[in-house]
């Protein structure tokens, strides 16, 4: 078979991801807060873009200036009869005489002074300011609001008074780096000695001073070890609450009878040894220096219409406000004479001009899937949770003609707030149970709902097994496994029956 070179023109369509592309669907994903952080990145890097506020002069894309000194001096000039017009005399004499004293004393002590040395002392960066701070601006009274002090810091101040050693001093500063926000020593304490090439025993030792510190319970390796420091704290450590606090698995198991058999004290002594264990803190640090939480800020809101129906609108405060000044670049233009600087223009306008596009796509996006999903729930939004139906992302994704993986991205880390609560978008994607008389579908949702229902309605003496669960949701026309209750009672961390029947009688006075 003989090889031969030829030319052929040959037309195909191909989806090609464009740079431009990848910015869109990067940008679908994104939540309102990390859109906002990567939206101030595009506007410092790119000298075109600028932020777009509400009564802003140049919101329009213009570049007006305002001369304030010329406002100052009309201002000034057009001062209301309460004004005091006259200003404090700034001259030499004046100054002198409100002083009482002469501008040129000298102290010979003073190094900067001319009898004390010849040579002039530079000036400070002090020097020409009033009482008003320094000319830069930043110094005022909010930099000096002291700061909430941090775990860390509060144990670096005790470790400074416990341990004078330079080197032990060290062993406590890096355990006290080891600790967590909620007070526990996270990692093993072998690989700190070879690090830090210490004897195991000697940094044994500094873990037990730091262990000491205010609050009690910091340090610990583990919860035993927590309560059991807080508990020698208060003098409270015998024999009978060691073995409690060796056995928490059956306190939260509440079996209190095998808790009895081990501490070896009858029913009154182990309530009041349970009584005591409540009151300790089990993550002490949290008390220091906690991180703000974040408030969750809705992408959307729903709204019920007086016609019955809906509205669903764009939550506008968390949609970037960014323009593109087509002023500014067109002036550029005009002075650019490098064929370098009039690509590099080039190149931000379009980055400008795609990132604009893409963030109205976005919101487009959002608003169009959040409206589906809004018609496809009505009844969750009219009726509440029982009645929230079995959705997946291809039917609001052939409903919307878009694909499944842009349905995904954009009700990820998006939130919608109704009239029933603030709900993730994913929230109403669950899966189908199907019905026992072989009716519509249930949502895996609510069937976790009427569970929760039917467990919060029990009493101490009509507990309900996971079998009896079942019989009781297929009567109510859900068809349902045995082992199916079981993972939704776990995953909304309710306990098992038995352990349900022990907790009630022992709440019962």
């Amino acid at each position: 078979m003989a090889l031969t070179q030829r030319l052929q023109m040959r037309q195909s369509q191909a989806l090609v991801m464009t740079p431009q592309l990848m910015q869109a669907i990067k940008l679908l994903q994104l939540s309102n807060l990390d859109l906002a952080a990567y939206v101030e990145g595009e506007i410092e890097k790119n000298p075109l873009l600028e932020r777009a506020s509400d009564g802003e002069p140049g919101g329009d894309g213009s570049t007006d200036s305002l001369d304030g000194a010329a406002g100052g001096e009309a201002d000034a000039n057009d001062a209301g009869p309460d004004r005091i017009d006259d200003s404090l005399e700034t001259s030499r004499s004046a100054i002198e005489e409100r002083l009482g004293t002469d501008l040129e004393n000298e102290f010979p002590d003073d190094p900067g002074s001319s009898a004390g040395n010849d040579a002039l002392a530079p000036p400070s960066e002090w020097s020409g300011v009033g009482a008003g701070g320094h000319e830069r601006g930043d110094a005022n009274l909010e930099s000096f609001v002291s700061a909430a002090p941090t775990l860390a810091d509060h144990l670096a101040e005790q470790l400074v008074l416990a341990i004078a050693d330079p080197q032990r001093r060290m062993i406590g500063r890096y355990l006290i780096d080891m600790i967590d926000d909620a007070g526990y020593l996270a990692g093993p304490l072998e690989p700190v000695a070879e690090k830090l090439g210490a004897p195991l025993a000697e940094v044994e030792s500094v873990l037990a001073i730091v262990q000491g510190f205010d609050p009690p319970g910091v340090g610990a390796r583990n919860l035993t070890e927590c309560l059991s420091i807080q508990l020698k704290e208060r003098d409270r450590f015998d024999p009978a609450m060691r073995a409690l606090v060796e056995r928490l698995d059956l306190l939260a198991k509440r079996d209190l009878t095998a808790l009895r058999r081990i501490c070896g004290v009858d029913d009154d002594d182990l309530a009041e040894m349970i009584a005591e264990v409540k009151k300790l803190n089990p993550k002490p640090g949290l008390a220091f220096g906690s991180a703000t939480v974040q408030p969750i800020v809705p992408d959307v809101y729903v709204r019920p219409s007086p016609d019955g129906g809906f509205v669903v609108e764009l939550n506008s405060d968390t949609l970037p406000k960014v323009l593109v000044n087509q002023r500014y670049h067109a002036e550029l233009v005009k002075t650019a004479g490098d064929i370098h600087a009039k690509t590099y223009l080039a190149e931000n306008l379009q980055s400008a001009t795609w990132l604009m596009r893409a963030l109205d796509q976005r919101a487009k996006t959002i608003l169009k899937v959040a409206m589906e999903i809004v018609k496809q729930q009505d009844a969750f939004f009219a009726r509440g949770v029982q009645h929230l139906r079995p959705l997946n992302l291809k039917t609001v994704a052939d409903a919307i003609s878009m694909h499944e993986s842009t349905v995904s991205r954009v009700t990820a880390n998006k939130y919608v707030a109704t009239n029933r609560g603030i709900f993730e978008l994913k929230y109403f994607f669950t899966s189908a149970i199907a019905a026992a008389d072989g009716g519509e579908a249930h949502s895996a949702e609510a069937v976790r709902h009427r569970i929760k229902q039917l467990i919060d309605a029990e009493s101490a003496d009509t507990v309900l097994s996971d079998d009896t669960i079942v019989d009781r949701l297929r009567a109510a026309g859900i068809d349902i496994a045995r082992r199916t209750v079981a993972k939704y009672r776990e995953s909304m961390r309710i306990p098992s029956s038995v352990q349900r029947r022990r907790d009630k009688l022992a709440a019962m006075p």
